[in-house]
């Protein structure tokens, strides 16, 4: 069976399983998208956020939402501040209907481990667990933006804020923020998790280089070599593995460009990004510039 199709016979085998093909829910007498709205309604939630959360179009969630007002569990109305803000709440016959679906699913589930052994049980979870990390992984985006972009800006200042709070000599944000436009030779990437920003990096040519080097390298070696540099994922999606695949984006782009040969510098205290470039095949070689951040360098020969 190939990967496409494993991934499909294992869909089929769980949504079944979970029941989700019917029009009664865990027994409710409503399907799946229903029951989950009342779900992620909650205490209350702006419509524009519940469609961006859910991956819904306007026009179905308006029909389920439609459907379930007709029950009297569900009321939307404007925000009290801002009235082009609509505002979707549970009803008291809504919390009633959410807290009897909530003990339902823990029921569903408990039925469902109860068979196996505390061992099985462990891997069941910890199989779980590693699927979310690599389809949060397969579903994050990454693009190329201009170095101006709004996104591309909001990383780098809290890449900089967050290398403020580590480093324990602070951090000068101009180091990072680099001037809009500047970015003449190179690539500017941004990772977006359901339209948000969360990880950024960027390659640049030659012209980027410290000048002392520059001057004395030569020219084709110079159109060879390239620096990655601002390499950064947000707290929020660590641990799934995107800065691998943003730090072996920017390597493809750069091959694309002619580039054989990467560099880049990193602080000490980083001992996440210097365990990353070590893994990815980084070596260690002497400093080849002046930052007082750049405490450690490494370089790369790209495989074309």
């Amino acid at each position: 069976m190939d990967q496409i199709e494993f991934v499909r016979d294992f869909n089929r085998f769980y949504t079944q399983r979970l029941g989700v093909l019917n029009d009664h829910y865990l027994g409710q007498g409503r399907p799946l998208g229903e029951a989950r709205l009342l779900f992620e309604i909650g205490d209350g939630a702006d419509l524009r956020e519940l469609r961006t959360r859910l991956g819904l179009d306007s026009g179905y969630l308006s029909r389920l939402l439609r459907a379930l007002g007709g029950e009297g569990l569900v009321t939307v109305r404007p925000h009290p501040s801002d009235g082009r803000v609509r505002i979707a709440s549970l009803t008291g016959a809504g919390r009633r209907e959410r807290a009897d679906l909530e003990s339902r699913s823990r029921d569903s589930v408990a039925a469902l481990l109860d068979p196996l052994t505390d061992g099985q049980r462990e891997r069941l979870l910890e199989a779980q667990a590693q699927i979310r990390r690599l389809v949060r992984l397969a579903t994050v985006t990454v693009e190329a933006v201009p170095d101006d972009a709004p996104e591309a800006r909001e990383c780098l200042e809290a890449y900089a804020g967050e290398l403020a709070r580590r480093f324990p000599e602070g951090y000068d944000a101009a180091a990072a923020l680099i001037p809009p436009g500047a970015l003449t030779e190179g690539t500017f990437l941004v990772a977006r998790e359901d339209g948000r920003p969360v990880g950024c990096g960027l390659w640049q040519g030659a012209s980027g280089l410290a000048a002392s080097e520059s001057a004395a390298a030569g020219a084709a070696a110079l159109r060879s070599s390239a620096e990655i540099r601002h390499l950064w994922v947000s707290p929020a999606v660590r641990g799934i593995g995107l800065g691998r695949r943003l730090l072996a984006a920017l390597e493809r782009d750069a091959a694309a460009h002619g580039v054989t040969t990467v560099r880049l510098g990193t602080h000490g205290s980083l001992t996440e990004a210097i365990a990353l470039y070590r893994a990815a095949g980084y070596r260690e070689v002497p400093s080849y510039d002046s930052s007082p951040y750049n405490q450690l360098a490494f370089v790369k020969e790209l495989v074309l």
